[in-house]
Order: structure tokens, then sequence, then C-alpha cells
């Protein structure tokens, strides 16, 4: 079998004209294992958000090309979903589409043993990815250092408590 990022770029090839003729943004592809089982994981995106019928819809139409092709050789679960409102930045244009948004970033190694890091990205360039820290510091690292980098768009004050 091929590896888990040739697997990956392969199962990318059968579901993008699907996915793009459903009006749908492949988001990111995971090939992943956990515990016995490999889980092929597809997350998709869309202006205006994600629903149901649009995981439904991408996960009919691939299904038969994906067996037909048989880019994965062992026995698999297919999962079709949103990346979710605090979505995981993964490529180079996702991070160039939220420059300007608050992010969530973790370090691979911890920077005076601090490892996660949260702000608004200012700027993205070249797998730099500089965020200003809310106390007016800013931190600029590379891609490869982080753990990941994810939209940190939750805000407690944005709901109203109950009492």
């Amino acid at each position: 079998m091929a590896g888990k990022g040739n697997t990956v770029k392969r199962v990318e090839e059968i579901v993008k004209p699907y996915a793009d003729e459903l009006g749908l943004e492949l988001w990111d592809i995971r090939f992943v294992k956990e515990g016995s089982d490999w889980y092929l994981r597809i997350f998709i995106d869309k202006e205006g958000g994600i629903s149901i019928d649009d995981c439904v819809d991408l996960t009919r139409a691939v299904t038969k090309p994906l067996d037909e092709a048989d880019p994965i050789s062992q026995s698999y679960t297919l999962e079709v979903s949103s990346p979710g409102i605090e979505r995981e930045l993964v490529t180079d244009a996702h991070f160039e589409k939220y420059v300007g948004s608050r992010v969530l970033m973790r370090l691979i190694r911890p920077i005076e043993k601090v490892r996660d890091f949260s702000g608004v990205m200012s700027a993205y360039e070249k797998g730099d990815i500089t965020v200003e820290l809310e106390d007016g510091t800013s931190i600029t690292v590379n891609k490869k250092e982080t753990s990941f980098v994810k939209l940190d768009d939750f805000d407690i004050n944005d709901f109203e408590q109950e009492l």
C-alpha cells in the first residue's frame, strides 16, 4: 500500500470533482487509525455553512467511485463532515483566507514554557504565521513549528446566560 500521504492525495483526486459538482470546497482529508479501526475523514465547506444534506450528498456521490478505484487496501469507515467553527487551518489557502481572524496556535516546542498562544493572525507569508497577542506583543513562527492552528471564534460574551 502507498503511504498515508499518497492515499490522501489519491482520495482527493477522486473526490474533488464530485465536491466541485455539488458546490462544496474540500477543506481537508485525513486517513487515520484510531485503535484498531481506520477512518477516512473528508471535511467539506461552502459559503453559508454545511448541512447534513451536503454531507449525505457527497457521501453518496463518492462511495462507489472510491470503491471502484480502491485507493485504500484495508477496510475503513468513511466520514464526511464540516470542519466546524473552530476549524483547523491546514493549507496555505486556509491561512491566507483567515488573516485578520482570531486563532489558537499550539507550538510543538514551547517558547519560555508556553505552548499555546491566541490572538489575531495578522500575517501569513511563506509558511510564517504572525499572531498579535492580547498583551499587544506579537509572535511569528513557521507553520512547521506548530501542532495546530485553529480558528478561535468562540467568545463567551456572545452568549446570554440564563439565571
